[in-house]
């Protein structure tokens, strides 16, 4: 049996944040809640992979972020989320 190592708090506060995208997923159209669960799943994975673990600052402005876009997302009127990809050009 293996033991799994203790989550801390932030990380908890952002498992917590990524299930409950997925929650209120469920509760918008097929197309959309597909939709979602995949622009929630790549902004999560970019995230874990770009975003230094000790850069606490950071990481929980990402989550007060996060909060905020699932409160609106769980507004009925609301039908899906929308992604904003900005590509840095570096100019010398």
């Amino acid at each position: 049996m293996t033991t799994r190592a203790k989550l801390s708090g932030i990380q908890r506060q952002a498992l917590a944040l990524y299930r409950g995208f997925l929650r209120t997923a469920r509760l918008k159209s097929p197309e959309e809640r597909h939709r979602i669960e995949s622009v929630v799943s790549a902004e999560f994975r970019e995230n874990a992979r770009n975003v230094d673990r000790r850069n606490f600052v950071y990481i929980e402005y990402l989550v007060r972020r996060g909060k905020r876009q699932l409160e609106q997302l769980k507004n009925p009127d609301i039908t899906g989320l929308s992604t904003l990809e900005i590509n840095k050009v570096l100019t010398i």
